[in-house]
């Protein structure tokens, strides 16, 4: 006898129920009213509310991730091998090669993301990764026979700065393009993981590198990474490719509406300004202030060591978290409040009496700032209309770096003016207050990394 229609809908709605919080996958997929199967809930909500056991993360973004970390080790010895070669010429060249670097890669991102956009991610990233390689090989046998003149030193740093603003939004933006929406988290967690041991590695690495064959051997060693990509983006393509834009668009008009939207849109407005006040009252903490601070509290280098390595286990235990569970509760919010515990955290070290609070202190810090990242990167890539995803990467990364460079020198110069533990108490009360503010943005608050971001008119 055939169930009456009134409660054929409960149990259909009981076996639904079912599928978002049994560890175990139904033999048969369930449909809804409309005939179709319903959504599925393979990740643990936003808002906390546990659900079904996570899926792998796709193999093709694994095998990108391995490519992407191959590549940041590279660029890590490299890096530091260009900065020591630059020292050598005294600080005058070393601050004009860290200049030929940053220049062109601010001047030219949104065109970078815009073009991205127009041609594909994937296109560009592989023809970036063959152009690096060739640099890499004629800066290796150039350093090999004449050194590293400054004149080679600002060149590398030029090519390097124009091939980041074309390379980073497509970079980017990559995980929308690899991963689903729910499982951008953990994905991202994942890179930010191995970007903080690279990050731990690739100093002593350059170091020993350097010490044996120079920068030439650095660049063969970044040749061989920038090889490894390249193979790696040929195999791999994205689960989808987005749109282009309207033919007959000039990229001047894609790269501002790119601003158009980043800006415009609810949530990535609020995510954008939390993100700046990040990289410019947070991020300089730590390699500007605390060398600062730690003479004039007579700590020592050994015990800003310490205060470095607190600020990092810090983030690794939060992203380690957020890849075995998934997001923590509501993106949005968590972001804002982690901003709070991360000037909290900065408050603690600015009023710290001796090494052990500054190290308790920095670990504060660590956990803000990894509960921050590891929820507003996501949360940005997932609210991104798909025709932007490069384009917007692009005014994320501008945003960050116009901030890191302005607040450099002005963190720089009050705390010469009136003491680095002023300083860093005023960065404090700065994170605090844009961080409650951030939580008191309703669109902010309230957003999922699993909705559908509404579609973007081109203005």
């Amino acid at each position: 006898m055939n169930p009456s229609p009134r409660r054929r809908p409960t149990d259909r709605t009981f076996r639904e129920h079912l599928i978002t919080t049994s560890e175990e996958r139904p033999a048969r997929p369930t449909t809804t009213t409309s005939g179709r199967p319903p959504a599925p809930r393979a990740h643990r909500t936003d808002d906390g509310r546990p659900g079904k056991a996570y899926t792998p993360l796709p193999r093709s973004y694994l095998l990108w991730l391995g490519g992407i970390l191959a590549s940041l080790a590279g660029n890590a010895v490299f890096y530091f091998a260009l900065g020591w070669a630059a020292s050598e010429h005294g600080g005058a060249v070393a601050g004009l090669v860290l200049s030929a670097v940053t220049l062109p890669r601010v001047l030219l991102l949104l065109i970078g993301g815009a073009v991205s956009d127009r041609v594909s991610a994937r296109y560009v990233l592989i023809a970036g990764d063959a152009a690096m390689l060739v640099f890499s090989l004629i800066l290796a046998a150039v350093a090999y026979r004449l050194g590293a003149p400054p004149v080679l030193l600002i060149a590398a740093g030029v090519v390097l700065g124009i091939a980041d603003a074309f390379y980073l939004p497509a970079s980017g933006s990559m995980p929308r393009r690899l991963v689903p929406k729910e499982q951008l988290p953990r994905a991202l967690s994942l890179r930010q993981i191995g970007g903080q041991v690279i990050n731990l590695g690739g100093g002593p690495l350059g170091g020993i590198l350097v010490g044996i064959a120079g920068l030439a051997g650095a660049s063969l060693v970044n040749a061989v990474t920038f090889a490894l990509v390249l193979v790696v983006l040929v195999v791999v393509r994205p689960r989808h490719e987005v749109p282009p834009p309207p033919k007959g668009a000039s990229l001047l008009k894609d790269a501002a509406d790119g601003v158009r939207v980043g800006f415009s849109h609810p949530v990535l407005r609020p995510g954008l300004l939390l993100t700046g006040v990040a990289a410019g009252f947070l991020l300089p903490i730590l390699p500007l202030m605390l060398p600062l601070l730690a003479r004039e509290e007579h700590w020592g280098a050994g015990a800003a060591g310490l205060v470095v390595g607190a600020q990092g286990i810090g983030m690794v235990a939060v992203n380690l978290a957020v890849l075995r569970r998934g997001p923590l509760g509501r993106p949005g919010l968590l972001s804002a409040l982690g901003l709070v515990l991360a000037g909290l955290g900065v408050l603690g070290l600015g009023l710290a009496p001796g090494t052990a609070t500054a190290v308790a202190a920095a670990t504060v810090i660590g956990l803000g700032n990894g509960l921050f990242s590891a929820h507003i990167a996501p949360l940005v890539l997932a609210a991104t209309p798909e025709t932007h995803l490069s384009r917007v990467q692009a005014v994320l990364v501008l945003v960050q770096s116009l901030a890191l460079l302005l607040m450099n020198n002005v963190l720089g110069n009050l705390a010469g003016l009136g003491g680095a533990a002023a300083t860093v108490v005023g960065c404090a009360v700065v994170t605090i207050g844009i961080g409650v503010l951030g939580a008191l943005s309703k669109p902010l608050r309230n957003a999922h990394t699993d909705a559908d971001p509404a579609p973007a008119r081109s203005g």
